[in-house]
């Protein structure tokens, strides 16, 4: 079989070139990394965990009418996606303080804000993804006005979606991030979702307990991101109840079984 020609690498996903051209394959790594790839480790089938929550939400987000790269899932690890130039914008919606925003401003952590916030983050590693503001964007090129309205819209909804998507299975959702992209058709754009869409990029906090079931585990050295994510996973549907642990490797799967 002909080596597929790899597109780009991120801190968490690699990009090979697709079957049809405007297409790549997205693969999730386990790699785990935090504050900027200060902190770098791996966490175990996370990336089996990911492409499925990811996929389970774009596939709902798409329902309700919400663009997206997400074409179909390939295998455990892998996406086959539309190709997009990527908007050089992390795009935060945040319901609760946390993170960043409880440092900034010394808001205890958990407190429901009063109103949703948006926030926007210029994507580049090496400045540490620097937070600005519409002024930046639009003095610097970044996205135009109507292109800003679009993503402060689809931002909003998919906020509303996903809010009510996790209370119902005893999920607080914290705040996420999420990243558009570009689809061009001759000399006019439209703007689409994405990257993905997990608890990498989001903080998910049991409704009852107030326990982080995202990458916070990770950052913070509290243990137990892999039962963290499973427990997203099964909550959501996608592992069976009661399972005591998901086939997340499969090379590791065939050792286990002495295959």
């Amino acid at each position: 079989m002909a080596r597929r020609r790899q597109v780009y690498e991120g801190k968490a996903k690699i990009l090979y070139e697709g079957p049809e051209p405007g297409t790549l394959i997205q693969y999730f790594k386990d790699d785990a990394t935090a504050f900027n790839a200060q902190k770098k480790g791996t966490i175990s089938g996370k990336g089996v965990l990911n492409n499925r929550i990811s996929e389970h939400i774009f596939t709902l987000l798409g329902h309700i009418g919400v663009p997206t790269h997400f074409i179909r899932r390939l295998n455990m690890r892998e996406q086959l996606i539309r190709q997009v130039e990527i908007v050089p914008i992390e795009v935060v919606v945040r319901n609760v303080a946390a993170g960043s925003l409880s440092k900034r401003l010394g808001i205890e952590e958990g407190t429901p804000l009063p109103r949703t916030i948006i926030e926007y983050y210029y994507k580049d590693d090496a400045l540490g993804d620097p937070l600005i503001s519409e002024e930046h964007i639009a003095c610097f090129g970044w996205a135009n006005q109507d292109e800003m309205h679009d993503i402060a819209d689809m931002a909003i909804r998919i906020n509303d979606f996903m809010s009510g998507l996790f209370a119902g299975i005893g999920i607080r959702l914290i705040d996420f991030k999420l990243e558009f992209g570009r689809i061009w058709d001759n000399d006019y754009s439209r703007l689409i979702l994405a990257d993905e869409i997990s608890p990498d990029g989001a903080r998910l906090w049991d409704a009852t307990t107030n326990e982080k079931l995202d990458k916070d585990r990770f950052r913070r050295d509290m243990g137990g991101e892999v039962e963290a994510y499973q427990e997203v996973a099964r909550r959501l549907g996608l592992l069976p109840e009661g399972a005591d642990s998901a086939v997340l490797d499969l090379e590791s799967h065939r050792k286990r079984r002495g295959k």
